[in-house]
């Protein structure tokens, strides 16, 4: 049985899901209004770790993850290049899919967008207002949080103590300055919806109770995200379904910050790294080795030496794999059992332990290393299964070439897509300009492979 860390209850619990249907995971996904940055590749990378984890031990999982397409932030975007909303919403996540494609991440069996979902936003506001826990501002409709009994479940405070922390001067109107927005009035020459609420936008904790509950249904596995949002984004998603009467997510899981040299990301600090720019430099594998190599709940340190360390380390377990191959894939050498995934498993059922499971599995690829060096193929090889599929579990796909640059896969998934479309004429074109930096593409059943032109295959002798 996996455990992990519920930000709800205070400490590692049981997780469990509902016996009925496929383990629900709900993650909140991107703002598209900016390039990705390393705080949202840890959180993709977190989320797929945990969804490979538990597609590996045999749990069904439907994982859900939006993408909110409205937004000030992308409003104000617009106006600054003079283009419309739509078109900043559609290039931000067309470089979301492209890096998270590009990390190896299993996309998300369903991604609604916030504008999908207006209708059944605006009618949990209506009942929300109808039921007396919201009213009227003078530029929205607000939840008053005044009314939801145990306000302040995740931030792990009481209400009082979160009132008299309250940074935000509430406006005269507002009941308390803790009450949130749950539909904004705008403009009429702005972009909006004419609701019987008025015109206006929806507020950002309003999407997410509508998507999740109208996928999943009133109640849902786990929900999730960085630690950032637990308060008050996913608070004030809770205290919405509360208000309804909904049960909500059984379990809420968060993880840490990533930090560059010492300090919380963020762009107001001047330390904002995204993620184009990680896996241009380096093998895009590299983060998510650094992902995985801290605690999903600890602060993650991401510097230049620390990535080129992790580029080292992976070019360790490709030589591995490069020398083992042959043996795993020799049907005349039987298998034992040596115990690596079982160890493997006992630590990821443990709050994701990825740190240990990992320093686990270096020490069995030297104990490998060495049984091959002695002849003792059964031994090498029962090691070499294990250890290979738990790094596949991991989502560390080991590589029998060296590192393919990120302007060569760059142009191999844009030929792929060329290719899905009937476009050949651009696909052969992008086939040739892999050719030119010294690359072949393969196509294949499972998708098109990448390796340098001059590299010979060789067997071993």
């Amino acid at each position: 049985m996996l455990r992990l860390f519920d930000s709800a209850v205070g400490s590692v619990v049981d997780v469990q899901g509902n016996s009925g249907g496929a383990f629900s995971i709900y993650n909140c996904g991107p703002t598209v209004y900016d390039l990705p940055h390393l705080g949202h590749g840890r959180a993709v990378l977190t989320f797929d770790i945990l969804r490979r984890y538990l597609e590996s031990v045999g749990v069904d999982v439907r994982h859900v993850s939006n993408v909110t397409d409205i937004d000030d932030k992308i409003i104000a975007r617009a106006k600054e290049r003079g283009v419309d909303p739509r078109e900043i919403a559609a290039q931000y996540e067309e470089a979301w899919w492209k890096t998270t494609d590009l990390l190896g991440a299993l996309r998300p069996h369903e991604a609604p967008h916030a504008t999908e979902w207006i209708d059944q936003m605006v009618d949990i506001v209506s009942r929300l207002l109808g039921s007396g826990v919201a009213y009227r501002g003078d530029d929205g409709v607000y939840l008053e949080v005044e009314k939801v009994e145990g306000y302040g479940l995740l931030a792990q405070q009481p209400l009082a103590d979160l009132r008299h922390g309250a940074r935000v001067e509430a406006a005269s109107f507002k009941r308390s300055p803790l009450d949130f927005v749950l539909w904004k009035f705008v403009p009429s020459d702005e972009i909006g919806w004419a609701t019987p609420l008025g015109y206006g936008r929806p507020g950002w904790h309003t999407e997410c109770v509508a998507m999740s509950t109208g996928l999943f249904g009133h109640t849902f596995d786990l929900h999730g995200g960085g630690l950032d949002l637990r308060f008050p984004h996913h608070e004030n998603e809770r205290a919405q379904s509360v208000a309804l009467g909904y049960p909500f997510a059984r379990h809420w899981m968060h993880h840490g910050f990533v930090e560059v040299g010492g300090a919380k990301m963020s762009k107001s600090l001047g330390n904002f790294v995204t993620m184009e720019e990680m896996v241009e430099k380096f093998d895009p594998r590299s983060y998510r080795l650094l992902v995985a190599r801290a605690h999903y709940r600890s602060p993650l340190e991401v510097t230049s030496a620390l990535a080129e360390d992790a580029v080292s380390t992976l070019a360790r377990l490709d030589r591995f794999s490069l020398r083992l191959h042959e043996l795993v894939a020799d049907d005349s050498v039987e298998l034992c059992e040596v115990g690596v995934l079982q160890e493997f498993h006992r630590e990821m059922r443990q709050d994701l332990n990825t740190p240990v499971a990992l320093a686990n599995l270096f020490r069995s690829v030297t104990e490998a290393n060495t049984a091959f060096d002695l002849g003792e193929w059964v031994k090498a090889k029962s090691q070499a299964v294990e250890i290979l599929s738990a790094l596949t579990t991991l989502g560390l796909v080991t590589r029998n070439v060296e590192w393919v640059p990120f302007a060569v896969v760059q142009r191999a998934q844009d030929r792929q897509r060329a290719r899905e479309t009937g476009d050949w004429g651009t696909a052969d074109r992008l086939r040739s300009e892999i050719a030119e930096l010294g690359y072949l593409v393969e196509d294949g059943p499972q998708g098109f492979s990448l390796r340098r032109s001059d590299v010979v295959s060789s067997k071993k002798g």
